[in-house]
């Protein structure tokens, strides 16, 4: 698979984060232009942000409506959104970017 895929788990909660809105750009000269948007499932996963075939070298930045998922837990948190940037290099590639997310902090990493 040759895809961004990404997984939020709420460690305050230490479960799945659902339902948090979570849009892909990709860099275009110097602004980022909108490649596509979802929302975790179940499972706090999105298991495709660029349909298989489509990825291309580049860089980008997955943004996390932080703000609306704590607001729908009722819970305060200090980051109203979470962005990574990140470069790929080999297209034929799989790019897993996990976030770590609580009201007060968060963590990513490369995934597999």
């Amino acid at each position: 698979m040759r895809s961004i895929s990404t997984h939020v788990l709420d460690i305050t909660r230490g479960k799945p984060a659902s339902g948090v809105p979570v849009t892909l750009e990709k860099k275009e000269g110097a602004a980022f232009a909108r490649v596509t948007g979802a929302s975790t499932d179940g499972d706090g996963r999105v298991k495709e942000l660029v349909p298989e075939g489509k990825l291309t070298e580049g860089t980008y930045r997955i943004t996390f409506d932080t703000g609306a998922y704590f607001a729908a837990q009722s819970v305060e948190g200090f980051y109203p959104e979470a962005s990574i940037v990140f470069v790929i290099k080999d297209a034929q590639a799989h790019y897993h970017v996990p976030l770590l997310l609580s009201p007060f902090g968060y963590s990513t990493y490369r995934g597999s």
